[in-house]
């Protein structure tokens, strides 16, 4: 896993796509459907702007563990904000773990889950470059990589999710995957 030079540190908008990823896997359950994803990330971006003299990391692993951390902060600002509930630190927490769980499943589109640690955080460094692929792919294709993959949703659930036939929904996951496929080649 490579260093993060000092200078990269402050450059933290690459991890953008990959938060936004784990965002929107976390709302997607619709506990939260008046919160937007893009403002959780920014907010949680510009908080670890805020906090960059606090990061001890020394690899881009550790740098996404660390954004994580706000994310979950954030989106657990917003989720009592939204509910009007009390500070809830275990509340936190399990939003931490249900970041870092979404993050571990991404990486499993990648890898084998029983693999090394230099194997682990090298998926996590190819999760950030999955979410960065994926954001470039039209929405109906994204949405059901994601369902598929990531929710293992079946097509006919998919289908009636995003009002398309089978079929349709088929045509979908084939072209989005290949289009991945080549972004990711691409990008290595």
């Amino acid at each position: 896993m490579p260093d993060v030079p000092p200078t990269d540190a402050l450059n933290l908008e690459r991890f953008r796509d990959y938060l936004h990823l784990l965002a929107r896997l976390h709302l997607a359950d619709g506990k939260a459907a008046r919160l937007d994803a893009s403002d959780i990330v920014q907010q949680a971006l510009l908080e670890g702007h805020r906090q960059r003299g606090n990061f001890r990391g020394q690899c881009e692993a550790e740098m996404a563990a660390w954004l994580r951390q706000i994310l979950a902060g954030v989106l657990a600002d917003r989720l009592r904000s939204q509910r009007r509930a009390k500070r809830d630190v275990t509340r936190e927490r399990s939003l931490e773990a249900a970041l870092d769980q979404s993050s571990m499943q991404i990486g499993s589109w990648l890898a084998a889950p029983h693999s090394s640690p230099s194997a682990q955080a090298q998926r996590h460094e190819d999760a950030i470059r999955l979410a960065a692929a994926l954001a470039t792919l039209p929405d109906s294709q994204r949405e059901a990589l994601v369902l598929r993959y990531y929710q293992g949703q079946s097509i006919d659930a998919i289908s009636r999710r995003l009002g398309r036939s089978p079929a349709a929904v088929a045509g979908l996951l084939k072209r989005g995957a290949h289009q991945l496929r080549t972004l990711l080649r691409e990008r290595e």
